[in-house]
């Protein structure tokens, strides 16, 4: 895939000038929320409990779900049902006007940076797990170029804010390794995990 060069992708992650009242953690996590949800849905039918039995970024790393509520303890899901649990609760939070107001001058939170900050880290474990599992899959319905535009303004704006230590990220290293190299050099091409 290429990138035009007249866009700058690195431009959407910005924060903007009015920083106290609208985070750019809050536009941007809704965004990728929708997108991530999105591209997830393209690949369900391969994405099936005895497919993927386990919320995996391939063989070496497995994901445990908690949410403190139904999943008190980290418990081992399948995938398709980690994923479900995780977008369902994250759409509660940005549902939970306590959590991401929407009327102007009410303030967010004092633990809105930590909030966000697990939502994008449990984010970007579908997206590892996207990568890892069903990079082929996505090749074959020709959406690639979708998840790789979507990963890398998702990872520039993780990287930009510091909002997942970076072991958390090692799965895709080599990917985000390549996307900042690319910022180093221009968007002249999309790194491609495999």
């Amino acid at each position: 895939m290429r990138i035009p060069r007249d866009l700058n992708i690195t431009e959407g992650k910005r924060a903007p000038s009015n920083l106290e009242e609208m985070p750019p953690r809050d536009l941007n996590t809704v965004d990728f929320f929708n997108h991530l949800n999105m591209l997830y849905g393209t690949v369900t039918e391969f994405c099936g409990q005895k497919e993927c039995p386990v919320m995996s970024a391939g063989p070496r790393y497995e994901y445990l779900w908690e949410d403190g509520v139904t999943y008190r303890r980290p418990t081992k899901l399948p995938a398709p049902v980690y994923i479900d649990n995780l977008m369902n609760w994250v759409q509660g939070l940005l549902d939970d006007e306590t959590v991401f107001p929407s009327k102007i001058g009410v303030p967010f939170p004092r633990n809105f940076r930590d909030t966000v900050k697990t939502i994008c880290r449990r984010l970007f474990r579908v997206y590892a797990h996207l990568y890892s599992n069903h990079f082929e899959q996505i090749c074959a319905l020709g959406i690639e170029a979708h998840l790789n535009t979507s990963y890398r303004h998702f990872f520039l704006f993780i990287n930009e804010f510091d909002l997942i230590d970076k072991k958390e990220l090692v799965p895709l290293e080599e990917l985000n390794d390549a996307i900042l190299a690319e910022g180093e050099s221009g968007p002249n091409s999309t790194p491609r995990q495999r």
